[in-house]
């Protein structure tokens, strides 16, 4: 098996970094500009900054002569909606209602969602019992983290419970986009990124301009986090994530997941001044503990051979 480097265990960590601080990007992103328009413009930055470093390397994009370019393409129009504009779409708009910090937890669910869908669509990772135990302790730290009461509470009093749903249907999304990914043929990784965000921007780009309209001026904190939100997690990022899983395995990035709600969290409460309900606690703790016990050995083979 690919050993890490130390280049890894440091691309894993800024990978943390990176990915929690999207959820504070965004939140000062949405200040002027709307949820739609801010998922677009993120797209639209991140897939021209990975088709010039696509082209300066000499790739290109996939073709679309033979029966199997044809099916890379519709796991690319999989990836564009599923890993793209859905999930930016959905966590933009519940960010208007809910903080960073909450939205940044969510995405510690998106492995423990990967398990049911694994066991019906991947050959070799069926559900066993630790699987299951750790699926459901991280399914109870969901009911936590969204609020039993919110479930039953009238939604025209509040948008926030609705809000939370639409954080954990952008962790659904994810998950299923992650199956998407795995089920592509082989195909370049930057190429399949870059073909998937600039499909991810012609489906959201003109729903954003008809729905939004074009946005007006707005404040240098504003565009600075739709920038950061483009060119850090979602164009820069993947090119650490090729790196990262050429050389040391997806297994070893599963880590991040351990990472990224921490620091969305912690860059809510300390830059923000994001309020964390001792609920949010409480949910984070069950879910990275369901986590833990659903990769125990995957988590305990990567630390043996480093």
């Amino acid at each position: 098996m690919t050993q890490p480097t130390k280049s890894a265990w440091a691309l894993l960590f800024i990978l943390g970094i990176i990915w929690g601080g999207s959820f504070m990007g965004a939140k000062l992103a949405l200040a002027s500009f709307g949820p739609l328009s801010v998922a677009a413009m993120r797209l639209l930055i991140a897939a021209v900054f990975l088709l010039v470093i696509n082209a300066m390397r000499g790739g290109r994009l996939p073709g679309f002569s033979t029966p199997v370019d044809k099916r890379i393409w519709l796991h690319i129009l999989a990836m564009g909606l599923f890993t793209n504009a859905l999930p930016f779409t959905l966590l933009n708009w519940g960010q208007l209602y809910v903080t960073s910090g909450f939205a940044g937890i969510t995405m510690a669910v998106v492995p423990l969602l990967i398990l049911p869908l694994a066991h019906f669509l991947i050959a070799g990772e069926q559900m066993n019992l630790r699987k299951f135990i750790g699926f459901a302790v991280g399914f109870i730290g969901v009911v936590v983290l969204i609020g039993p009461a919110s479930l039953l509470a009238n939604s025209g009093a509040s948008m926030e419970p609705i809000a939370r749903m639409a954080c954990i249907g952008a962790a659904i999304c994810y998950a299923i986009g992650a199956m998407n990914t795995r089920l592509c043929p082989p195909v370049p990784t930057i190429s399949f990124s870059a073909a998937g965000l600039l499909v991810g921007t012609l489906m959201l780009l003109p729903v954003a301009l008809y729905v939004e309209g074009w946005p007006d001026m707005p404040s240098t904190s504003a565009l600075l986090g739709t920038i950061y939100l483009g060119i850090f997690p979602t164009a820069l990022a993947t090119l650490m994530l090729v790196f990262v899983i050429n050389t040391a395995g997806p297994s070893f990035l599963s880590l991040v997941n351990y990472q990224v709600p921490m620091w969305a969290v912690l860059f809510g409460v300390l830059l923000l001044g994001e309020a964390l309900p001792s609920q949010f606690i409480a949910a984070l703790g069950l879910i990275l503990i369901g986590l833990l016990i659903s990769q125990w050995f995957t988590v305990m083979g990567i630390l043996r051979r480093d």
